[in-house]
């Protein structure tokens, strides 16, 4: 499959970002001529950032299925769509061709339908990182249901958060789900995220583990013995429900700076478009390419480049269940040499982690095959771009700095591989469409002299097909968060520098909002799980460098009573962030303080505490204004 819309040199760029910027519509309907459609669209675009309301496609009839599996079977239908490498590397492995994929997809979604799923129900997904992971979500789509994947760490009180708030009727999940060492026992994180629930009329379980679990007469079926119903039947396929382009696709749930996770929503149509667009031209993506993107399905990374981004592309996309210093730290690198990995996708994260062992890990592996390298999640720092660009890529692969975000769909800013120039650490040009700018405090633009480097807020002056629609239930909240901070303007939340060449580095949240191995979470959530803590009076979190995470989650924690046991009221508070949201949100450092530093109005200092945790004490302004001054040297004294 050629791809007329790959940008093959740096003047190509140029002209089709001018061409982006100069009329969006004909740029982007130019590109969508390019995929199946039942129906031409009527209307390319129509938008205003004051509702805000943004349309793509609006009147196209299509199913993003038959754009990743139909339309490739007469020529690929014999390659490989998903590559599948489970946890335990002496564990079988497998591989499920175009055909092979299109088939189970046609009956998982007839499984769906006799269990009463119909267009437009939501249906949460909680799964390990199985092939039916990518089936279920595919299934989903082929028959109009809105999926809602949620992570397999995340607590069963976050799940009934989500279930609540999408009013999900359906859940689709593992008995079990392997990572690492761990053996993580969903259905009943499941069974507890549904006590007092009354929506959910139906959860299919799929067999992983093999862990012991309670099945609901009435409620719970399993997934092998529905789909052995529909094999009998003989049913191979299903024909996709014709969606308009607008349709909602599926909401993915993210952390905000309050503590209650909203739902972003995206549609069939312009997601489609943007997640191939980017795909195809980011990682310069050709015909037999293994690509290797190690996150997990839970994310929005994995949506959009283990399974939507790659099988609309027709690429061989590897799926990964386990970690990657697990059995040892040589796995991802196995992995590259064990399916002959092109292009490999990672978080600064891993990669840092991986720096901790050494070289031994890569010893005796064979990386030839890696032609590209990327990162997603977190601004990349320049010691850990250098070893990857040394050790993995043998400094013969050009390095991809992707920086996007659930809301965005799909990569906005980062150098196309071998195409466009890269700068160590610098996520560098926008994608054609995107019409990036700087702008401070009061939203007026930024603007370079000569050859400074400027920095301000990252804005986004008009829509792309993959921006979000919406918060599902909340429109409102959409408003609020990403439109209405500067006028005609989407607010990303992220600060950035720009150079003289027009390169883009992100310098890191400016809300309320953590980045933690990549994954965002909002102070407020966190400090909602510990204020559950019976003994805690008030806590205030934020966030400090950390050399593997990126970013540490620092707890200031006062606790009622003296005399109080530190290390056991530690373990206390982790457990309960841990049962609230997850693991993934639990502090790296917790200080024990008689009181936090406020306002006269109330108003925690954050800034304060932020500075304290990042060890710049001798640099904290002012802080006579404060209602007890008193309580900064306290915690000046006791930081950890």
């Amino acid at each position: 499959m050629s791809y007329p819309y790959q940008i093959k040199s740096f003047d190509e760029y140029k002209e089709a970002y001018q061409k982006s910027i100069e009329d969006p519509a004909a740029f982007w309907a130019d590109i969508a001529q390019h995929f199946t459609w039942r129906k031409k669209w009527d209307t390319t675009l129509n938008w205003n950032f004051t509702e805000p309301k943004v349309e793509w496609f609006k009147g196209g009839k299509l199913n993003i299925t038959e754009n990743c599996l139909d339309r490739h079977i007469a020529t690929k239908g014999n390659q490989p769509a998903l590559l599948w490498e489970p946890n335990a590397p002496d564990e079988h492995n497998r591989t499920l061709t175009y055909s092979m994929l299109l088939e189970k997809v046609c009956q998982f979604a007839h499984v769906l339908k006799n269990n009463g799923v119909k267009k437009g129900d939501r249906v949460c997904i909680y799964m390990g990182m199985i092939p039916e992971l990518a089936i279920a979500i595919l299934a989903c789509a082929r028959i109009g249901a809105i999926h809602s994947v949620v992570f397999g760490g995340f607590s069963a009180q976050s799940i009934s958060d989500r279930l609540q708030d999408a009013q999900a009727e359906f859940i689709v999940t593992c008995d079990g789900a392997y990572r690492g060492a761990k053996d993580i026992p969903l259905k009943n994180v499941i069974d507890d995220a549904l006590i007092g629930n009354k929506t959910v009329k139906r959860v299919i379980v799929c067999t992983r583990t093999r862990i012991p679990v309670s099945m609901i007469k009435g409620r719970d079926v399993w997934w092998e013995e529905e789909m052995k119903l529909v094999e009998e039947a003989g049913i191979t396929f299903i024909e996709a429900e014709e969606m308009d382009a607008e349709d909602p696709l599926f909401i993915l749930y993210t952390s905000g700076s309050t503590g209650k996770p909203k739902g972003v929503v995206h549609t069939c149509g312009g997601y489609m478009i943007y997640t191939n667009y980017s795909f195809v031209n980011v990682f310069q993506y050709k015909e037999g390419q293994v690509h290797f993107c190690t996150a997990d399905i839970g994310w929005i990374t994995g949506h959009s480049y283990i399974v939507y981004g790659p099988l609309s592309a027709g690429a061989i996309s590897l799926m990964f269940e386990g970690v990657p210093t697990w059995p040892n730290a040589g796995r991802f690198w196995d992995v590259i040499d064990k399916y002959k990995v092109n292009i490999f996708y990672t978080a600064p994260t891993a990669i840092r982690s991986l720096m901790g062992f050494g070289l031994e890990p890569l010893q005796g592996k064979n990386l030839s095959s890696l032609q590209i390298l990327g990162t997603v999640g977190e601004p990349i720092n320049e010691e850990a771009w250098h070893w990857y660009d040394e050790n993995a890529g043998k400094k013969k692969c050009p390095i991809v700095d992707t920086w996007w975000q659930t809301e965005n769909g799909g990569i906005l800013i980062s150098n196309l591989a071998g195409i466009t120039p890269s700068k160590p650490s610098w996520a560098t040009l926008p994608l054609p469409g995107l019409q990036m700018t700087l702008v401070d405090e009061n939203g007026k633009e930024v603007f370079a002299e000569g050859d400074e480097t400027v920095s301000g807020n990252l804005c986004i002056k008009a829509p792309w097909p993959s921006i979000l629609r919406t918060t599902y239930g909340d429109h409102e909240r959409c408003r609020l968060n990403y439109f209405a901070t500067y006028p005609n303007m989407y607010f990303t939340g992220d600060g950035a520098l720009r150079d003289k060449d027009g390169f883009y580095r992100i310098t890191g949240r400016v809300d309320d909002v953590l980045n933690v191995s990549g994954h965002r979470i909002g102070t407020a959530e966190v400090e909602n799980a510990i204020n559950m803590h019976a003994g805690v009076v008030e806590s205030a979190v934020v966030g400090y460098p950390h050399d593997i995470k990126g970013q540490g989650i620092y707890a200031y924690v006062i606790f009622n009573g003296k005399g109080i046991n530190e290390a056991l009221a530690k373990k206390d508070i982790l457990q309960t962030v841990t049962r609230i949201i997850g693991a993934i949100a639990k502090p790296d450092k917790i200080q024990f303080v008689s009181g936090l530093p406020k306002t006269r109005s109330g108003k925690i200092m954050r800034r304060i505490l932020r500075k304290i945790a990042e060890g710049e004490i001798n640099n904290l302004g002012d802080t006579s204004t404060l209602l007890d001054p008193g309580v900064v040297e306290e915690i000046k004294n006791g930081k950890i």
